[in-house]
């Protein structure tokens, strides 16, 4: 039995019409796809215009002759109340109702429509299925946060066994629990891990600290999905060597929908099918494929509530070439409010430092985890869990490649600490502008 799919039509989300409608997709040609994607933007675009009064006022008296003329939605142009930004024929009792985990900075409730609800399950099934895992009958082991009230605990516990999968909370990780997560996997037919970068790379590193391939204890296993933050080429070293099995990346937007899924080549495809996407500079021009900008997404199917030419708030660059009909996400380089503005005036992503840190910090072997906090402009702190302190040779090599890499002159402490705290939805926020 399907129990997923089940659950899907059972809570009124046309999963069987979504899977066929995403098949017709994928069996276009490429003019065929180009011009039935053109059709679907200006179509929710007319829709919303008509039948969303919050739209229309956001339009306001604008003269809209092309698309780029089209105004870009931001998280703050949608933080109204849900209910004042439906379109008609949309109620609270049909719609498909959630909230964004507020990492950005910027949460919010969201409403989608149930076939474009189903649309996103379509494309999360059939990038799954490219890697041998179907979420009707694969096991999943769900390494994410939970909420700690009483009903949003039950909530969340239902949603894992109607979805086949085993949640491990992320908001302690001790050794202590660790130890009894790894035995679960001794226990249960877990076919893939699902979860955030960061925790899953520390579960990775106890498990070797134990002695253990995972794949050697728990003989189902297939595959890992990071998921929510950054996966750096160390860290899927670390955990298809801890997890014997291989990691592959996966980029949504809970508002959204799936955005880019690696496929067995790692190559990082774009939900073509479900989003139109557009890579812009500060000024909102749009920029050439091979460049980097700014993402905005328009979402095809989404009749409940507008997302047209909406800044995600990540910058990203697109490849030129494409896979079929679907782009190729090149990287991911951070969100538009993690850059860090250096003294000269320079702008560098925040997760530059993350990068420049790791490849030094780990050759010990013995950090756990860190993250860096820019207090000033010329003054970054890093903060890291460890088994013991850095000597003064590691500090030193930082200080050199930060020279290097960004530019003389920063300040740059470090702060050996017990525990690195999370968001609330248990992301670890590796870069932190404090001022």
């Amino acid at each position: 039995m399907k129990l997923f799919n089940t659950s899907l039509k059972v809570q009124g989300y046309p999963i069987d019409i979504a899977s066929l409608k995403l098949n017709i997709r994928q069996s276009l040609n490429k003019d065929q796809f180009i011009r039935e994607t053109d059709e679907l933007r200006h179509s929710i675009f007319e829709f919303h215009k008509t039948h969303n009064i919050h739209y229309r006022q956001f339009l306001g008296s604008r003269l809209i002759k092309d698309w780029n003329d089209i105004p870009v939605m931001t998280k703050q142009s949608v933080q109204v109340n849900v209910s004042e930004r439906l379109s008609d024929g949309f109620t609270l009792k049909n719609v498909y109702l959630n909230s964004t985990s507020g990492s950005s900075g910027h949460p919010f409730y969201f409403a989608k429509d149930k076939f474009s609800h189903a649309m996103t399950w379509a494309v999360i099934m059939n990038r799954y299925n490219r890697h041998g895992i179907d979420p009707n009958h694969s096991l999943q082991a769900r390494f994410f946060g939970i909420p700690l009230n009483s009903r949003g605990y039950i909530n969340e516990k239902i949603k894992d066994k109607l979805s086949n999968r085993v949640r491990f909370p992320v908001f302690d990780l001790s050794e202590k629990v660790l130890d009894k997560y790894l035995h679960t996997f001794t226990t249960k037919p877990f076919e893939y891990l699902n979860g955030y970068s960061s925790s899953l790379v520390l579960f990775a590193k106890h498990v070797t600290n134990r002695g253990f391939v995972l794949k050697d204890i728990c003989p189902t296993l297939k595959l890992c999905i990071t998921t929510s933050e950054i996966c750096f080429p160390e860290d899927r070293f670390v955990m298809q060597k801890s997890f014997g099995v291989k990691v592959v990346n996966e980029y949504g937007a809970a508002e959204l929908d799936l955005i880019a899924f690696e496929d067995e080549d790692l190559d990082w495809i774009m939900t073509n099918e479900n989003l139109y996407f557009e890579v812009v500079d500060d000024n909102n021009n749009p920029v050439e494929n091979g460049n980097e900008g700014k993402l905005l997404v328009t979402s095809l199917y989404n009749k409940a509530m507008p997302f047209i030419r909406y800044e995600i708030g990540d910058i990203v660059r697109i490849k030129r070439e494409k896979k079929g009909n679907n782009q190729i996400l090149e990287s991911l380089i951070g969100r538009t409010n993690d850059i860090a503005v250096l003294p000269s005036g320079k702008k560098s992503p925040g997760l530059t430092f993350y990068y420049i840190s790791k490849s030094l910090l780990e050759q010990g072997g013995f950090l756990k985890e860190f993250i860096i906090k820019q207090t000033r402009p010329d003054h970054f702190i890093f903060e890291y869990v460890a088994s013991q302190e850095l000597h003064e040779n590691q500090k030193r090599k930082i200080r050199k490649k930060v020279d290097l890499y960004l530019e003389p002159g920063l300040e740059c402490e470090f702060k050996r600490v017990d525990k690195i705290d999370r968001t609330k939805a248990g992301k670890l926020k590796h870069f932190q502008k404090l001022f």
